[in-house]
């Protein structure tokens, strides 16, 4: 409720013109770094990615500081807090000036910071004084004080070139606390607060304020701003630094073009909240979107020379984008951001009116940390892939899935106001005048409209043979994903042989960006099946393949090859990591409740059986010329040696062809296979859903992790040993013992045996590292190789135990959250959020395939030697081992009881991944 009553224009535009201004001052400060950074990092010889830290570290903290300021201006006033704030901002901003190592900036930045912060205490305070629909347009004005990055653009290169870069930090410290002074002495306490205290009401406790951030569509809306204005934030700091690099400008002349940038994205933000009165902030944001794309698209393209072989001779070409267009550009950008920015806050007022601080100050924190993480990334793509556009390559990733998220959503939200009349609506608009629902029907031969798995008699003479035909179809479709998904765990240790000259870490971020981009897509791909059907989707998804099979085909057979093209092929990969999903979520629908469970481990199991079978074929073909003259030339590796490393890929496209073809030929729709995100989301709001979380990628995280890093890290370790023909031994032993030892966990409960496989990981890592210490002994190899064993074994064993685990937790915290519910009811919300956790734990988990391998690379790189990311790998199973026991296994424990028969719940079988 908005309690603005008595207050007059004149008082509105004072409290906006001071809270402006203060912000303002506040984001001068804030981006001081992008100026003052460039001198340091020539100063102290700082790398592309220290100096991406410096500058984002007060991001870091401005970000994180604004939920907490947020739901502080709530409680006890935007005045107070927004002076404090600015005062404190400005005493770490004059102790930078003092500061003489890297160390001591980066601590110094961290205070810095809170500067930052001060916009979610400016949204909170502001927006109390306007009605509704005159709050875009306020809150608008209020964020163009953005314009502060550019008012440190244009002055500080003078300054600093005048009197040096400590100047510029004390004059700036200086004049942030003479508007601190004039801030609180010309404004007052807002007028909810002022009647709140007159009512003696307590402000609403930190929890209250917290409750709405459990919505989706918060988190949606931080996504917009992560673009929008954490992207701003990034390109304000990472400018004049491309600019440097790409066109040879000096730091001023840098600076001002950088301003060109700036001035737009923070002005043009007030005529933003405008436009979103006016016209609707749903709008604006397609707008901003979709304008965003086609410039990104522009900026990402490299400067690159052409040669087209023609019949006359070579025709040679250039692509590449001059100064003005480069600017022009870069404004077209700036200006729709800063209308997005004006749409993302114009929603929160209207949606969330007593919450603005504390879902403000999350949206905020969000694209705050946009500017802490851009930066970092920014300087990390250039130094791993050495292309200057790449940083407009990652924004252009962004935002491609801000709005197909936007899109789907808005969709969704229209299909569930006009569902039913949508549904009459022939599939294409020009059969309107023939349709006939009853002559020509929706389906096709694939579809199946009739399915009813739990009545015994239609499972007996239908559905058995429909649900058999498509398990065992999809079983070797997910086969081929895990396979082409680890493939790269093998390619990267042949490439130095054949004349790749790439760096130790360079080869595991190789290996490591599958499982990044695999356990991305799973999250999205659980939600293909009800919208495209199954058959579509499983052909598709397989057909996909194709495309990093040939691509790694052709690239390993020329040394010539950028990295950026392994990277992305890399990246490619994971699309078979990112089937696991949906090809779980297919085969969930055709089986009765009673056999679901073995069918789901049969899918999973078996695909997961592909890593072993991948890590056994391709050390097999890649040593002869399986496809002939058609297959390429070998790649010489030694004296004696020849390798045709291409056939690594393409011995996967037959397979994958043909699969496709069955998938298609053979497989079905289901037209009552229906999920909705909404009924799931509610496992956001358990916390056995995180605590399974980190348990599981405990368990499948070090699978899948150890089967991407391990031939890699054995042939780095122990490079006379012929590893390669061993490694696929590995997964194989992990994919058995999962399927092997289920009845384990059934007889003595999951959460005994999931403490008991952590324990016996951490004394098989300690292992590892005994043998690694002693690696030029002779028989060292043999005893780490034991180890892993040791380690696959136990991660087999833990996958199936967790997944035990998730049923029985669920059905018990159900009986206690819903006691009101019928036991029919409760047990289906136990199994509806049994299986939606299942689904999300493997997604979380499965990022273990990237990090495991790119801790290896990194600890290389950093100490020489593996061992400082397998002692954090060993403290990681210590804090699982021990949140197993404290908060299931131990006396009074959720599972004590239950799994020692002396208190009961009612049993079940869950799927396998």
């Amino acid at each position: 409720m908005q309690h603005i009553d008595g207050v007059t224009p004149g008082t509105q535009n004072r409290i906006l013109g001071m809270s402006t201004l203060a912000f303002t001052a506040c984001f001068a400060v804030w981006t001081i770094f992008s100026i003052l950074g460039v001198q340091i990092k020539t100063d102290l010889g700082l790398s592309d990615t220290e100096f991406g830290l410096l500058v984002g570290t007060p991001i870091l903290t401005g970000s994180l500081s604004r939920i907490f300021l947020g739901i502080w201006t709530d409680q006890y006033g935007g005045r107070i807090v927004y002076v404090a704030t600015m005062v404190l901002a400005a005493i770490a901003t004059f102790l930078l000036s003092y500061a003489e190592t890297y160390q001591m900036m980066l601590l110094a930045a961290l205070g810095v910071g809170l500067a930052g912060g001060s916009f979610a205490v400016g949204i909170a305070y502001v927006s109390k004084w306007y009605p509704k629909e005159k709050q875009g347009t306020a809150l608008g004005i209020f964020g163009a004080g953005n314009v502060g990055a550019a008012v440190t653009k244009f002055v500080a290169p003078f300054v600093l070139v005048a009197f040096g870069w400590e100047a510029v930090a004390q004059i700036w410290a200086v004049a942030l606390v003479a508007i601190a002074v004039l801030f609180w002495f010309t404004t007052e306490d807002d007028p909810e607060l002022v009647k709140r205290r007159a009512r003696g009401e307590k402000a609403p406790g930190s929890l209250l304020q917290l409750e709405p951030l459990r919505n989706q569509q918060v988190w949606r809306f931080s996504l917009y701003y992560f673009f929008v204005f954490g992207a701003f934030v990034a390109l304000a700091l990472w400018l004049p630094r491309y600019l440097i690099g790409v066109y040879g400008m000096d730091l001023k002349t840098a600076g001002m073009l950088a301003a060109a940038y700036s001035i737009p994205a923070s002005l043009f933000r007030a005529y933003g909240g405008y436009l979103s009165d006016r016209y609707g902030a749903r709008a604006v944001m397609y707008w901003t979107l979709g304008v965003s794309l086609i410039a990104l698209f522009m900026l990402s393209y490299p400067n690159t020379d052409y040669v087209i072989h023609g019949i006359s001779g070579d025709i040679a070409f250039s692509t590449r984008m001059g100064v003005v267009p480069f600017v022009v550009t870069i404004f077209v950008l700036g200006f729709f951001m800063s209308l997005g920015k004006a749409a993302v806050y114009k929603h929160i007022p209207v949606y969330y009116p007593n919450h603005v601080g504390s879902v403000g100050g999350l949206v905020g924190l969000i694209g705050g940390l946009g500017g802490f993480v851009l930066p970092i990334a920014f300087g990390v793509m250039n130094d791993l892939v050495g292309v200057w556009t790449s940083c407009f390559m990652l924004l252009f990733a962004i935002v491609a899935v801000a709005l197909v998220w936007m899109h789907v959503s808005i969709r969704q939200m229209e299909r569930a106001a006009v569902g039913k009349e949508l549904a009459e609506l022939p599939e294409f608009p020009e059969l309107e005048g023939i349709h006939d629902a009853a002559k020509h029907g929706r389906g096709t031969g694939a579809l199946v409209t009739d399915w009813r798995p739990e009545e015994p008699e239609f499972w007996e003479t239908t559905g058995r043979r429909i649900a058999q035909r498509n398990l065992w179809i999809s079983i070797p479709c997910l086969l081929l994903a895990f396979s082409v998904w680890m493939v790269w765990s093998v390619v990267v240790a042949k490439l130095p042989a054949i004349g790749f000259k790439y760096t130790t870490d360079q080869l595991f971020w190789l290996a490591a960006l599958p499982g990044l981009s695999g356990a991305t897509l799973r999250i999205f791909y659980s939600f293909m099946v009800p919208i495209f059907g199954g058959r579509l989707w499983t052909t598709l998804s397989t057909a996909s393949l194709l495309i990093p099979a040939f691509g790694i085909g052709y690239a390993v057979q020329d040394p010539n090859t950028p990295y950026l093209i392994f990277l992305v092929l890399a990246l490619l990969c994971g699309l078979g990591g990112g089937n696991f999903a949906s090809s779980m979520a297919n085969i969930s629908f055709f089986f009765p409740k009673s056999q679901k469970g073995n069918a789901l481990a049969l899918n999973a199991g078996l695909g997961n059986a592909g890593v072993s079978v991948m890590q056994f074929t391709v050390p097999l073909v890649i040593t002869a010329g399986v496809f002939g003259t058609m297959g390429g030339e070998p790649q010489t590796a030694s004296a004696t040696t020849q390798l045709w490393l291409q056939n690594a890929g393409f011995i996967w496209v037959p397979f994958l062809i043909l699969a496709t073809v069955f998938a298609w030929i053979g497989m079905n729709d289901l037209a009552s296979a229906k999920a909705s995100f909404r009924e799931q989301a509610v496992i956001f709001q358990r916390k056995h859903n995180w605590i399974m979380c980190w348990l599981y990628t405990g368990t499948f995280g070090s699978f899948i992790g150890y089967s991407a890093g391990f031939p890699l890290l054995a042939k780095t370790q122990f490079p006379e040993v012929d590893s390669l023909q061993y490694v696929f031994l590995g997964p194989l032993i992990g994919a058995l013992s999962r399927a092997a030892t289920g009845w384990v966990s059934d007889k003595f409960g999951g959460g005994r045996v999931t403490f008991w496989t952590f324990v016996l990981m951490i004394a098989a890592v300690a292992g590892v590292l005994y043998f690694l210490g002693i690696k030029d002994q002779p028989g060292a190899f043999w005893g780490f190789f034991a180890m892993f064993m040791v380690l696959f074994f136990a991660t087999g064993v833990g996958n199936a135990s967790t997944f035990q685990m998730i049923p029985i937790i669920m059905r018990s915290e159900i009986g206690r959250l819903m006691p009101g519910l019928a036991a029919a009811e409760r047990l289906r919300h136990a199994e509806k959020e049994s299986a939606a956790i299942i689904g999300f734990t493997s997604a979380i988990a499965a990022y273990g395939a990237f990090f495991i391998p790119k801790a290896y690379g990194s600890s290389i790189a950093l100490t020489g030697a593996p061992m400082a990311a397998l002692w954090a790998f060993l403290v990681f199973y210590v804090t699982c081992a021990a949140l197993t026991w404290f908060v299931y296994t131990r006396p009074g424990g959720l599972l004590h009881d239950i799994e020692r028969g002396t208190a009961s719940t009612p049993t079940a079988s869950a799927p396998a991944e």
